[in-house]
């Protein structure tokens, strides 16, 4: 037998035992070959439950749609404050008892630089989001995140 023949032999064998492998053990991981008849589901009851910790149940802000702009932040609002930040939805936030805020989240991040929104805000630079195909006018940034953070305020003690 030569090189090349014993080559093409060994691939056709390992092919052929993996093929066999699979098709054995696949039924037993829960794939199948849907066949004739209904189909079939196997629900397990967990052992127990454990306690949820609520500072996993955060959320994000995200420049998209009105997210951001005249959503937690609209100077000139009647619902706004001295700062621009809305406080109804600042109020309902910390009513909610929000453990957590990501800034800045979604698609967003991706091409967000933090330094752009910092400083004074005549000095920011206005770029394109590549994220949504839209300018960003960085006037809400990283210092208006953390000062809105400040007013929304740490969760309740019992949230805790």
């Amino acid at each position: 037998m030569s090189g090349s023949d014993r080559r093409a032999f060994l691939t056709t064998l390992g092919s052929a035992a993996g093929v066999a492998v699979a098709g054995s053990l696949l039924p037993s991981m829960g794939y199948a070959q849907a066949g004739p008849g209904p189909a079939r589901a196997i629900l397990r009851q967990s052992p127990g439950r454990g306690d949820l910790d609520r500072r996993v149940l955060g959320s994000f802000l995200e420049h998209l749609g009105r997210a951001i702009y005249t959503g937690v932040y609209e100077p000139g609002s009647r619902l706004a404050d001295a700062k621009g930040f809305r406080t109804d939805v600042a109020r309902e936030v910390k009513e909610l008892g929000v453990p957590i805020v990501r800034y800045p989240g979604g698609n967003f991040v991706s091409g967000y630089n933090w330094l752009e929104g910092v400083g004074p805000k005549a000095q920011r630079p206005v770029v394109l989001d590549r994220a949504w195909n839209s300018l960003e006018t960085n006037q809400f940034g990283t210092n208006e995140f953390l000062e809105w953070c400040g007013m929304v305020g740490r969760p309740r003690r019992d949230d805790r």
